[in-house]
């Protein structure tokens, strides 16, 4: 089956990698229907990835945004809205799953909340696709599920560890859950078949599938912004990860970037991280898709994981520099205590996506910043009325 006969749900298709990935499956020939809440996102992003989509289309595309990408203003949460959005898309044929909270810093105060959200939102998801026969996913992990790693750089093999954040111990139970629906599912299907055995007499000889195939893509730190300078990162309030936050610094809506600690076992004291450029992300997700047909086409079902990260860690006075060199100037810090949860280093191996997903992070970091940098500067407010498109 040709991408271009492939709808796929994504979840959270507003946020940030969510509609970067948006726009790669479009430019892949998926169709694709959005849910999102717009809790923590804006509608704006799809109105930039339908711009983006007509201005680069290879056959001039007259459609409307609604025509060209579905969307349903839809909490996980609500599971006859989730039924729903698959009754009135029958075609939907996989889900890529982005919604969900993400703040470190923010679990800690409202660990209920993200429990109920990102596990209890999953699992509503879960039911319903179950229950429309869409049991193909690809679930938005993290690096996070490795803690602090015995080796760097971090393989898919490296201990998976619940002793972090309520946001990371979420990432790891929704993994667990998914690798038990596919082990399930197995069991599932292996008494389907024993029970066909047993009819073979019966005229009906079309054979169900309850087997699930699923795909966990452990990022690592995604930034930069589409070339373009049309779509980027638009967090609301202030930012939690560092290259946004830089950003903003950079545009004068914050007043100085602040380094949490320098006093880490590392070169420069400061705690290192595989950056990797959303655009390059939003290919794995393509990459991740292919991978499962290609599975559930050999008659292999199951969860897979897979890290996605270029291999190589920058501290952050790395990035700092990087970044005051696309600006043009020094941009303000200071150093304070550390922060809680923090380890020194999370740099990813690469190899297995690289080999198995015949995928590989390719924009550099001068490119990560250089984008990030234009976006920033051409919609020094992100998403909101003020910003230039």
């Amino acid at each position: 089956m040709s991408p271009s006969s492939k709808t796929i749900l994504v979840t959270g298709g507003c946020g940030y990698i969510g509609s970067h990935t948006v726009l790669r499956l479009l430019e892949s020939g998926y169709k694709v229907v959005v849910v999102d809440n717009l809790s923590n996102s804006s509608y704006e992003a799809l109105r930039r990835v339908h711009k983006l989509y007509t201005l680069n289309a290879s056959s001039t595309s007259s459609s409307t945004i609604e025509q060209l990408i579905p969307f349903h203003q839809t909490d996980i949460l609500d599971r006859q809205g989730l039924a729903k959005v698959f009754a009135a898309h029958p075609d939907i044929s996989a889900v890529i799953h982005f919604a969900g909270l993400k703040a470190v810093g923010e679990s800690g105060r409202i660990p209920l909340d993200y429990y109920n959200v990102n596990i209890s939102g999953t699992v509503s998801l879960l039911q319903v696709m179950e229950e429309h026969n869409v049991r193909k996913i690809v679930f938005s992990s993290s690096a996070t599920v490795y803690g602090e790693p015995p080796h760097i750089p971090i393989p898919e093999t490296s201990p998976i560890v619940a002793s972090m954040s309520p946001y990371g111990r979420t990432k790891v139970f929704i993994e667990h859950i998914l690798k038990d629906q596919c082990v399930a599912s197995k069991v599932k299907q292996q008494q389907y078949l024993k029970e066909q055995e047993r009819k073979e007499h019966d005229q009906d000889t079309k054979r169900k599938n309850y087997e699930w195939n699923a795909i966990l893509l452990r990022y690592f730190n995604p930034a930069g912004a589409h070339p373009s300078g049309i779509m980027g990162e638009d967090p609301q309030g202030i930012p939690n990860n560092l290259m946004p936050f830089l950003s903003q610094v950079a545009v004068g809506n914050l007043e100085k970037l602040s380094i949490f600690g320098k006093d880490y076992p590392t070169e420069d004291g400061t705690c290192i991280r595989d950056y990797l450029h959303v655009v390059d992300l939003a290919q794995g997700h393509v990459a991740a898709l292919n991978k499962m047909d290609a599975e559930a086409t050999a008659g292999n079902y199951g969860c897979l994981a897979y890290n996605l990260g270029t291999g190589t860690g920058y501290s952050v006075f790395d990035m700092v520099k990087a970044f005051n060199k696309a600006v043009g100037r020094d941009l303000p810090y200071v150093v304070t205590d550390r922060r809680p949860g923090d380890v020194p280093n999370l740099t990813a191996d690469p190899r297995l996506a690289n080999k198995e997903l015949n995928w590989k992070a390719e924009k550099t970091l001068d490119e990560m910043c250089a984008d990030l940098w234009r976006w920033q500067r051409h919609n020094p407010h992100g998403y909101s009325p003020s910003s230039e498109a």
